[in-house]
């Protein structure tokens, strides 16, 4: 049978696509966090900007997950740590996703203007990135602990020669 190059299969796309809302959304944290104690608009308006490429990244990382998922469970040794990391995924796209309407709310709508919805929007995100360290750990149990997607070689690494 005449398998597909590397480039097509669908799971090699999930790790692809899955560091950048990790790294974006974890910043953009940080950043609103700062943004409520300092008087600089850098903070708040940096943390914004990572926070909408962050919960656009984070529903690609959502999709490509899905995607990997009829394959990499047929092997798994224990499929409930992969139900785990897809709740958990999911829940910190969704509270991304709501922190990301507040902030619009509160930068397009004058009425949302008020001090205790910017701590709102920092709780939401503090909230999702805690679901977001949890579903990464999952995500290394089923990598490092299972070998999800892995390809393990020969014990003689024919293949590559």
């Amino acid at each position: 049978m005449n398998e597909l190059p590397e480039f097509f299969r669908t799971e090699v796309y999930h790790p692809l696509f899955v560091h950048f809302p990790i790294v974006l959304l974890l910043i953009a944290t940080l950043f609103k966090i700062v943004s409520l104690w300092s008087k600089k608009v850098t903070y708040s308006e940096g943390g914004s900007i990572l926070l909408i490429l962050g919960v656009i990244s984070v529903w690609i990382a959502v999709y490509t997950g899905d995607q990997a998922d009829g394959i990499v469970s047929r092997q798994l040794c224990d499929p409930t740590v992969l139900k785990e990391h897809e709740n958990l995924a999911t829940t910190t796209a969704w509270i991304f996703s709501m922190a990301l309407v507040l902030d619009l709310l509160l930068r397009y709508v004058e009425s949302f203007r008020k001090k205790s919805a910017y701590y709102i929007v920092a709780l939401l995100m503090l909230a999702g990135s805690v679901t977001l360290t949890l579903a990464g750990h999952h995500g290394a149990e089923l990598v490092y602990q299972q070998a999800a997607g892995v390809n393990v070689p020969s014990e003689d690494c024919s293949e590559f020669n």
